[in-house]
């Protein structure tokens, strides 16, 4: 009974701060006197940061067999970290301190979800309904952070973020010890996974229909402003889209075996088609509220079939290595050549820069086609 929940506070901690960054963050950043260009910049840091460090820090904790004392030392280097924003001044100073903070904060997600998974699968827990906790505390940071943001000063949304990161340090230190995976000899590392087809047809699909979500996560915020709508408006439309991705989660388990996770992936990239291109074309109200709606798709189903994907497929021993190396690359390296183009892109194009999107989503979903050609039943190789 207690293990979800302990399991739950985690992913409702950490999606507190994702619930004020995401939607907040680079209102904060404009606020220091920064141009789209270089917020376009910041912004994507934390993606090449998962790239060089969240790899390393994985294998070293599967090495040892553990997890939950990671999380920890990672929880509060987070929360110090973000603490440094309070002396920075100028584009230097905020960049220097967003790479010290990312190291810490970007590994968070993949070593939480390795532990999950693989205690979901040794105690028979559903994944989807302990993660869907985390939708509706992102909902509730979104929703709650529109009105207190508003009309205040944007210093507010650092203070709330400390405030988060604190209470992430107190989840981690509540979670489970993990089992230690058994070591075989057979386990080649972040090279096993690299040498097998499958793993890098998942990786590339995955990495597009993620990476498409760039202009809307820079940039989403500011392109409502500049159309009219109120911070509360807007955190509502952030939070109203998580409502379909938990509703997917509550039910993951039985899409999963109707769809197997290729055909979830296939679904999130269709999906992200539709909505960037309703975003492209308009800002009229009832247009958003449907583009967002898909989120629990273009996200939601996504991130399930990835999941879903890594924990079935990959051997126990290198559970945290495949799921940073799916952070460190879909979330990492593609999403972060897509944020670092996007600030110049919206400030060329504005709302259409959405429609570059629909490319990726388009190259994507391809892709996923071609990883559901390939037989699901084979585990990913291990390279002696």
């Amino acid at each position: 009974m207690f293990l979800p929940l302990r399991l739950s506070l985690f992913y409702v901690a950490y999606f507190t701060v994702v619930g004020i960054t995401l939607p907040f963050w680079p209102v904060w950043l404009k606020a220091q006197g920064l141009d789209g260009g270089e917020i376009g910049i910041l912004l994507s840091l934390p993606f090449w940061v998962k790239l060089l460090t969240n790899p390393l820090i994985a294998r070293k904790a599967d090495r040892l067999g553990q997890a939950r004392r990671p999380l920890i030392l990672l929880a509060l280097g987070s929360l110090a970290g973000y603490a440094l924003f309070i002396f920075a001044g100028g584009f230097w100073s905020i960049l220097v301190i967003t790479v010290l903070s990312s190291i810490c904060l970007t590994a968070l997600m993949p070593l939480g979800d390795s532990l999950t998974i693989r205690t979901a699968i040794d105690r028979q827990l559903d994944y989807g309904r302990i993660r869907l906790w985390g939708s509706l505390s992102f909902i509730l940071a979104a929703s709650v952070g529109g009105g207190l943001f508003a009309g205040r000063s944007p210093n507010l949304i650092l203070d709330a973020l400390l405030v988060a990161l604190a209470l992430t340090v107190a989840a981690c230190l509540g979670l489970p010890e993990q089992r230690p995976a058994p070591r075989r000899a057979a386990d080649g590392g972040v090279s096993g996974l690299l040498a097998d087809r499958r793993f890098l047809l998942f990786l590339a699909g995955a990495s597009l229909i993620q990476a498409s979500h760039g202009v809307l996560y820079g940039f989403g915020t500011l392109h409502w402003q500049a159309a009219g709508y109120a911070r509360d408006t807007i955190g509502w439309l952030w939070a109203e889209g998580v409502v379909a991705e938990i509703l997917l989660f509550s039910f993951g388990a039985t899409v999963l075996r109707r769809l197997g996770s290729p055909g979830l992936l296939i679904l999130g990239g269709v999906a992200a088609v539709v909505r960037w291109m309703l975003l492209g074309f308009s800002t009229d109200l009832p247009v958003l509220i449907l583009a967002q709606v898909l989120h629990g798709l273009t996200f939601g189903a996504t991130h399930l079939a990835a999941i879903d994907f890594l924990g079935h497929a990959a051997p126990p021993g290198l559970s945290a290595t495949a799921q940073s190396l799916y952070g460190a690359v879909a979330l990492g390296a593609v999403s972060g050549v897509v944020m670092l183009f996007s600030g110049t892109l919206y400030e060329t194009f504005g709302g259409a820069a959405f429609f570059a999107m629909t490319g990726l989503a388009i190259a994507g979903t391809m892709v996923a086609a071609l990883l559901a050609r390939v037989s699901p039943a084979i585990r990913f190789q291990e390279v002696p």
